[in-house]
């Protein structure tokens, strides 16, 4: 069984919408899912009180996502809104404290890939995406990229090759079809490269990770 964990942000649902999207197409795959929130900020900043108090309703039982939902997992999926043609906020300040786990390369070779909504056709869906990829390489993680063959991605709602990305114009809840469809094969081809990676990878005796020593200086716990 492939154990995958969908870490999230959402603001207004539709970036919620796609993680249920995704878990349930990964359950439906036979893989063993977890959901997690990202936690909140102090003073985050919000557009519509509204949507967000229905979705912090609709998410109170999700659990925060903490660095043990990502060594568990052999397959990471990220999702994001998008926040000045950056991933939010909570969702850097999460990955800004997984240098505990990443820098000891308990990262490595895990595939991972990234969605992101946002409120415009270039409101920055795919710079999220692309930013969220940097920290990627940081973890030593393989990239799931959606790429451009795949059937799903040439309807009229879908075309990025980086990830599933939506276009909410403001409104809670409006994922269409087109967008679920990408998000379930998007979720379907991590899986894929996932199990290729658990199945296949073969230890590299030339491969020298960092020694115990050098983690020390980091004052990491090993």
């Amino acid at each position: 069984m492939t154990n995958i964990t969908i870490v999230f942000h959402s603001r207004s649902g539709n970036t919620y919408q796609l993680v249920e999207r995704a878990a349930k197409a990964a359950l439906d795959a036979g893989a063993d899912v977890r959901v997690r929130k990202t936690p909140e900020l102090p003073d985050p900043m919000i557009l519509d009180q509204d949507a967000y108090a229905d979705l912090a309703a609709a998410t109170e039982d999700v659990p925060a996502a903490d660095l043990d939902d990502l060594t568990w997992a052999d397959a990471i999926m990220v999702g994001t809104p998008v926040h000045y043609g950056l991933p939010a906020p909570q969702i850097m300040n999460f990955i800004d404290h997984t240098g505990p786990v990443a820098i000891p390369g308990k990262l490595m070779n895990k595939a991972v890939s990234a969605f992101a909504s946002g409120s415009m056709p270039h409101a920055g869906q795919q710079a999220a995406i692309l930013a969220l990829h940097n920290a990627f390489c940081h973890w030593g993680a393989v990239i799931v990229p959606n790429g451009s063959a795949a059937a799903v991605l040439h309807q009229p709602g879908n075309g990025a090759p980086y990830g599933t990305g939506t276009i909410s114009r403001h409104r809670a809840n409006s994922v269409t079809e087109d967008n679920f469809d990408a998000i379930e094969y998007q979720t379907l081809r991590t899986l894929q490269v996932a199990r290729a990676l658990s199945e296949g990878l073969r230890p590299e005796p030339k491969i020298a990770l960092v020694s115990e020593e050098r983690l020390r200086t980091f004052g990491l716990d090993i």
